[in-house]
């Protein structure tokens, strides 16, 4: 009986000490992102590994003025980069709107005083990750998700083969996902208020600029019957939105009726793409919708739900830029009688020129007192 009391005991013991264990682990604090494993004992290694255990005990202040210390003390110190960068993450991880725009600050100095070390790509990523974790709904003003698709494409473009790119890459789908359902909705409202015009100018955009758009066939499909209503004139635009829904998305519900309304008009019928094939196929098979319970919750948060955005694909690399809306140009031109395109012409001027041989109009000026001057008083005379 004794035995089997003090195995019971031993049990407890041991269950106690791993539950201990697990909260430990669950529940303790993170490790700092960029420690440097050194033992040395010199004063400015010192120094960093305080300014490191505050931020893990999230003492950021203290963490910051060790670290500031450290720089202003040991300005040629091998640790200065990593100082520095502890800073911004000190600024990140305190988590405040104050905090992260001063992270952002500090991530681009780091950038620019330390463009070749390997966190610089991190920091860059940081950067994006601070406009992404505040993005908002498609209805809901969209800087964060304009700046995060800046960010995110400037790592792209300033680190090709950065470790982070496919992370970085599904960010940028995720964002994109949001300004283009902006859009949409944008050209939707134009829509329905009767603007047709400023309607299918958004949704132009919106299907050229972003083809991995969840809605990207809904919209080519508003756009031909848009296209239809300002009439014959735009036929050819009517065709390529039909002709596009069928070749770039031969899985959506609208290539059997863009099929129909292409025979209608007597316009060719395009093969299927069969790289786009697989992409929209994989697209749609990695969607995610939620629940009715997430339907209803989702109602209250700001954030966006973006279980539709692509999952592969290359996202767009430039910035979405306003358009004309069709027929506006040519519309100026009728009542004008001046082509928009030709009123600013550049050219080289060889020779005198009307600076060189007018009067500087500069020089005739009233008399004070309100006086004539001599070419108003020969005129009136």
């Amino acid at each position: 009986m004794m035995m089997v009391m003090s195995s019971w005991s031993h049990a407890r013991l041991a269950l106690t000490a791993a539950l201990a264990l697990l909260v430990a682990i669950g529940c303790g604090r993170s490790p700092y992102d960029n420690p440097i494993a050194n033992n040395s004992q010199q004063p400015d290694k010192i120094l960093f590994d305080k300014a490191v255990e505050n931020i893990e005990r999230h003492r950021y202040e203290l963490a910051r003025i060790t670290l500031q210390t450290l720089i202003n003390t040991y300005p040629d110190s091998e640790y200065i980069a990593k100082a520095k960068l502890a800073i911004a993450d000190s600024w990140y991880r305190e988590g405040t709107s104050e905090g992260l725009a001063q992270a952002e600050a500090e991530y681009k100095d780091f950038i620019t005083f330390f463009p070749n070390m390997e966190e610089a790509a991190e920091s860059q990523l940081k950067i994006c990750e601070i406009h992404y974790n505040q993005l908002q709904k498609p209805d809901r003003d969209p800087i964060h998700a304009v700046r995060a698709d800046q960010e995110c494409r400037q790592l792209l473009l300033r680190y090709p083969n950065t470790v982070f790119r496919e992370e970085t890459e599904q960010l940028l789908r995720n964002v994109q996902e949001v300004i283009a359902e902006g859009e949409y909705r944008v050209g939707m409202f134009y829509v329905k208020k009767g603007s047709f015009r400023a309607g299918v100018n958004r949704l132009q955009t919106v299907t050229d600029h972003y083809p991995l758009f969840s809605r990207a066939d809904q919209a080519l499909w508003l756009l031909g019957e848009n296209y239809e209503r300002l009439g014959d004139n735009f036929e050819d635009q009517q065709a390529a939105a039909y002709q596009k829904i069928v070749s770039d998305y031969p899985l959506s519900e609208y290539v059997d009726q863009a099929k129909d309304r292409l025979t209608a008009m007597e316009r060719q019928t395009p093969d299927t793409d069969p790289d786009r094939f697989d992409l929209h196929s994989y697209n749609l098979e990695n969607r995610t919708y939620p629940g009715r319970m997430g339907q209803f919750w989702g109602l209250f948060r700001g954030k966006p739900n973006l279980g539709t955005a692509a999952k592969a694909g290359d996202p767009a690399m430039t910035t979405l830029m306003p358009t004309t809306p069709p027929g506006i140009l040519a519309a100026a031109a009728a009542a004008t009688g001046v082509t928009p395109s030709a009123d600013v012409t550049v050219e080289t001027i060889s020779g005198p020129s009307a600076l060189d041989t007018e009067p500087d109009a500069r020089l005739n000026q009233p008399q004070s007192g309100g006086g004539e001057t001599e070419s108003e008083e020969g005129e009136r005379n």
